[in-house]
């Protein structure tokens, strides 16, 4: 059983605004409960001028009460109320030349219970034959007008041209409780059937957890739960990237990381973040 649910987006900036923005996201007033990112792996392929980067989020999380109300939170790891920390590995594939990044996002915690892969692809819009004169990292900021030098000397800034950047966003769901313990189970069953005596053979099966409640009804529910809170939070991704890419068109890089520092004093203060900020989604469950 596999839930699935999937958005567009148009940003209005530029191709390598976006991507960048995409890697200076958190901490932003829409993802407060990303608690640190760290960069594991990098690499470029000059032939192909690609480039692979793989993170690691480490993000705080509270358990939807419908799934504290299904599971015991022994098994979930969780805490009495339901929060929990889960690692989120990311791998990132962006091609300057032709315009595009895909990238994939997975937990690492709670696969047994719930495994979720988000995937976005980032595409430039198609670009005249004369353009694509330009090469290379360089050629992709200046076909897009992307490098701008402010005169106040705060750095790079995201020039207003009207270029645009389309995006995909998906998120596959898949419950695989009970999975490993159904085999397990059925291995148990068929060892026994070949050594139980007849008067065993007529004695009623033990009735489990997951036996009691069906284990096919079970990831059903998990992934209906997990396929809505992934549709509540997707427009605070979305929010979370605008606040990035604003910071950069007003302040350049020099804003964005202020922008940044203040988010996470905010954070490790408990004060709002979303309270000088214009009325939207206030779920930080990305």
């Amino acid at each position: 059983m596999v839930k699935f649910y999937s958005s567009q987006e148009t940003y209005s900036y530029s191709f390598p605004a976006v991507t960048l923005a995409y890697f200076l996201r958190y901490p932003n007033p829409y993802a407060t409960h990303v608690l640190s990112t760290d960069t594991i792996a990098r690499a470029y392929d000059p032939a192909t001028q690609r480039l692979t980067t793989v993170r690691l989020h480490l993000k705080r999380s509270k358990l939807p009460a419908a799934v504290l109300r299904l599971l015991p939170k022994s098994l979930l790891g969780a805490s009495a109320t339901g929060e929990s920390q889960t690692y989120i590995l990311e791998k990132s594939v962006v091609d300057v030349n032709e315009g595009w990044m895909d990238t994939e996002s997975r937990n690492l915690e709670w696969t047994g219970v719930l495994s979720v892969v988000e995937r976005q692809y980032f595409k430039r819009p198609d670009v005249p034959d004369e353009a694509k004169l330009f090469k290379g990292i360089e050629g992709a900021a200046r076909r897009h007008g992307f490098l701008a030098f402010a005169k106040d000397g705060r750095g790079l800034r995201v020039e207003d041209n009207g270029d645009t950047t389309e995006v995909t966003s998906s998120v596959t769901l898949h419950s695989h409780i009970g999975e490993t313990w159904k085999r397990k189970r059925e291995a148990a069953s068929e060892a026994a059937s070949a050594s139980a005596s007849p008067a065993e053979d007529d004695a009623p099966p033990k009735m489990g957890f997951l036996r009691s409640w069906g284990t096919a009804a079970l990831q059903r529910q998990i992934e209906k739960i997990g396929l809505s809170r992934a549709q509540r939070s997707q427009p605070n991704a979305k929010e979370g990237m605008k606040v990035v890419l604003e910071r950069m068109r007003e302040g350049g890089l020099v804003g964005v990381l202020e922008g940044m520092r203040a988010d996470r004093e905010a954070i490790l203060a408990g004060r709002s973040l979303l309270a000088p900020l214009a009325k939207g989604p206030n779920d930080s469950d990305e």
